[in-house]
């Protein structure tokens, strides 16, 4: 008698089937958004609207095939998510969306480095926070008095450039 082998009985990928319903939902919204677009395309054809639908419809095309591969199974089988890191960049994220107006663009991306860095394994914030502040620092002097373009000062920006 022979036994019965076990079938690898493929299932239906619920996670990709989440991710190509977001891909359908920004498919879709940029199909709503580029229709109230003026399309001036004139001799050509091509107007505002023309790139947004292109990038619609390949979104549409992406979120397709993501569900076959779903429904078939394709897809290979991920890890168990390590939550820990996760929840350090979000905490950052949350950080740097709070003290963004109170301490200004240099120290709230600081924060949001260091805690990034936390997640990727740097354990001393007290090294990664004053790195994070002094690059965060030197991308808020291009943007703001090279370019010309308004990120949000704080305590540390008003004290180096005291007109900011």
């Amino acid at each position: 008698m022979t036994s019965p082998e076990p079938q690898n009985q493929r299932r239906r990928d619920t996670a990709a089937l989440v991710v190509a319903a977001g891909l359908a939902v920004i498919a879709g919204v940029m199909l709503w958004d580029s229709a109230r677009l003026a399309d001036l395309g004139g001799y050509s054809g091509v107007g505002p609207a023309s790139v947004p639908r292109v990038v619609a419809f390949g979104l549409l095309g992406l979120s397709l095939w993501t569900v076959i591969a779903a429904l078939k199974g394709d897809f290979p089988e991920r890890p168990a998510q390590n939550v820990p890191p996760v929840l350090w960049i979000i905490a950052g994220l949350a950080a740097q969306l709070l003290l963004l107006h109170v301490t200004g663009f240099s120290i709230a991306t600081g924060v949001l480095f260091a805690f990034t860095a936390r997640a990727f394994g740097k354990t001393n914030l007290a090294m990664t926070l004053p790195i994070g502040i002094v690059f965060a620092f030197a991308v808020w002097a291009v943007f703001s008095q090279l370019l010309m373009l308004h990120l949000p000062a704080g305590p540390l920006e008003h004290l180096l450039f005291p007109g900011a």
